[in-house]
């Protein structure tokens, strides 16, 4: 059991994993401040921040259905392309124009590696496997996330925009390089085709898995909080004058949640998804709430750790819930659905978060975050609990 959840291909899928996130990540922080420099207005800087998330939410349940059906090699590098061709549009772009056809690109290409690699590596796990194995796939997702907005940043103070959308490049290139050398294509095995094609004869096109819908709300509510973060924490600690290392907080929080992901991993596929659930909640409460207190650089680590705890547990819980829950034949939808979820989440929190910002006392901003918990629990409460 250990090869298995060892081997070559898996290994190289959790490196491909965290080249095909890390590329979209570093470009985030980056982008806005980019549209404006060539002259895109204000509410054009925007839309262009959140257009990647929106066309990926819109492509998802074709991705999702074509992920059951054909090579999830084909598609994870034809996202893959989608993507370093989306980097190269940033490259080259000298208008407002041609930045939204490269997000647009861009949201493609996520769409399909997100929902095919994430259910390729899945198909690799043995059942009793799919919750550790999913939870070191959503390790590297949540390590590009935290790692590669620092990058970014940095290259482009010391190089500029265009220098560090070179590295966004490499990054999604590197993901179609390393699948070529993965010897499981990823095809659907004969009884998974006719079990696919005999529902989809009763059903047609489904555009998202039911049984993960739930499992989708959660994640989105535990990423708002997040995601918000991620868009202001460094105006919210200017805003409140507050002296901290706030470059440190993502390190922290990609470090911190390294160290539960191998601690709790063999705890991922014994422990029930409520078990998992109210832990990560009382984490995000206290996280949410220790950055509504933050003064120093001591209660921002506690926070971050927190957060770790909560978003950063949850996203792998979530992803492989929705996996068994749906069965083999739907894994490709389960993941489109959950990953709507998530994209709801990363598209809403700097929504939410910079209705905030603009509106209510900065001192409110995360206890009007909190929220989001107890909403989470209430969606568990009403469609999971006796199931």
């Amino acid at each position: 059991m250990r090869e298995k959840m060892y081997s070559k291909d898996i290994l190289l899928i959790l490196a491909a994993s965290f080249f095909y996130f890390a590329s979209p990540m570093l470009v985030t922080p980056l982008i806005t401040g980019f549209s404006g420099s060539i002259g895109a207005s204000a509410a054009l800087m925007g839309i262009i921040g959140g257009m990647m998330n929106l066309c990926s939410l819109f492509c998802r349940p074709l991705v999702g259905n074509l992920a059951d059906k054909i090579s999830k090699y084909k598609v994870s590098f034809i996202g893959a392309g989608l993507m370093t061709l989306s980097c190269i549009g940033y490259i080259v772009s000298v208008s407002p124009a041609m930045v939204v056809a490269a997000r647009i690109i861009n949201g493609v290409g996520f769409a399909c590696c997100s929902v095919c690699m994430s259910t390729w590596m899945s198909n690799m796990l043995p059942r009793e496997k799919v919750g550790s194995g999913m939870g070191l796939y959503g390790m590297m997702n949540a390590l590009g996330m935290a790692v590669a907005p620092g990058i970014g940043v940095s290259v482009y103070q010391m190089f500029g925009y265009r220098t560090a959308f070179v590295i966004a490049l490499i990054f999604s290139a590197l993901t179609g390089v390393i699948i070529q050398f993965i010897s499981d294509k990823g095809e659907p095995g004969h009884r998974d085709k006719s079990a696919q094609e005999e529902q989809g004869k009763r059903e047609g096109l489904r555009l998202v898995e039911v049984k993960v819908l739930p499992i989708a709300a959660i994640i989105m509510l535990f990423a708002i909080p997040y995601c918000a973060t991620q868009s202001f924490i460094v105006s919210y600690t200017e805003a409140r004058k507050l002296s901290v290392e706030v470059s440190l907080f993502f390190p922290l929080y990609a470090a911190v949640l390294l160290v539960l992901r191998f601690t709790l991993k063999s705890l991922f596929d014994r422990l029930p998804f409520r078990t998992f659930l109210l832990g990560s909640a009382g984490s995000a409460l206290l996280g949410i709430t220790l950055l509504g207190l933050m003064k120093n650089n001591i209660v921002m680590f506690f926070a971050a750790l927190f957060m770790a705890g909560g978003y950063g547990i949850m996203s792998s819980v979530c992803q492989s819930t929705a996996i068994l829950r749906a069965g083999k034949e739907r894994r490709g939808l389960a993941n489109s659905t959950y990953y709507i979820g998530l994209d709801l989440g990363m598209t809403l929190g700097p929504v939410i978060g910079g209705f905030l910002y603009g509106h209510l006392d900065i001192r409110l901003f995360y206890p009007a975050l909190l929220v989001t918990v107890p909403l989470a629990l209430a969606v568990y409460v009403l469609t999971m609990r006796k199931k």
